[in-house]
């Protein structure tokens, strides 16, 4: 089995990104860039990045309408990415052309509830339901609209396993025991999220 530890580079430095990303090379799957890390380096960075010989995940969550996120992924076409992602929020058409854009090899997936919102986040947007169930609608969508997984906390990703099995499920909010978790709501240790 490749190894499933993609690591979070949240960094704009790309000095700092690459120093990292060499001392975690040989004990990861991959390497994750955010929008902080794209905003600041571009397609030059994640391709610098990507000379290190690992997969690419580039966190960007677009969400916008249909014809704008499928113009952008075009647009990053050529950065020959493993994992992209959307907000499954932005509907069916939206992920449905998300999929489309990219490569087949690509792997799209959709950004369900974010680990920084809890069940008093979710109503202040209008949302009337707990994390889990939000996550499990998004999720169906997700799937329906033909994407390979998902986003979602430890706390969702067994039950969202058991629906779907042979869906992507990338977890983030992952913090040892005893550690900060800074700006995040939901998280759980490497090990219970591996479990």
């Amino acid at each position: 089995m490749t190894n499933p530890i993609y690591v979070a580079l949240d960094t704009p430095d790309l000095s700092r990104a690459q120093a990292m990303a060499r001392t975690v090379a040989p004990h990861v799957g991959g390497f994750k860039l955010g929008l902080e890390f794209f905003m600041a380096q571009g397609p030059a960075g994640v391709r610098a990045m990507a000379d290190l010989g690992r997969p690419i995940f580039l966190d960007v969550k677009l969400h916008d309408i249909p014809n704008t996120v499928a113009g952008a992924l075009r647009s990053l076409a050529p950065l020959d990415l493993a994992i992209v992602n959307v907000h499954a929020a932005g509907g069916r058409a939206m992920m449905e052309a998300a999929r489309a854009a990219v490569r087949p090899e690509t792997r799209v997936i959709a950004v369900t509830v974010l680990t920084s919102l809890d069940e008093s986040d979710l109503r202040d947007c209008g949302v009337a339901d707990v994390p889990a169930g939000q996550v499990a609608r998004l999720a169906a969508l997700t799937r329906a609209a033909g994407l390979d997984g998902v986003v979602c906390s430890a706390h969702e990703v067994g039950a969202l396993h058991a629906a779907w099995a042979d869906g992507l499920f990338v977890v983030p909010g992952i913090r040892p025991a005893g550690s900060e978790i800074g700006d995040q709501k939901r998280v759980m240790t490497p090990r219970q999220a591996l479990d």
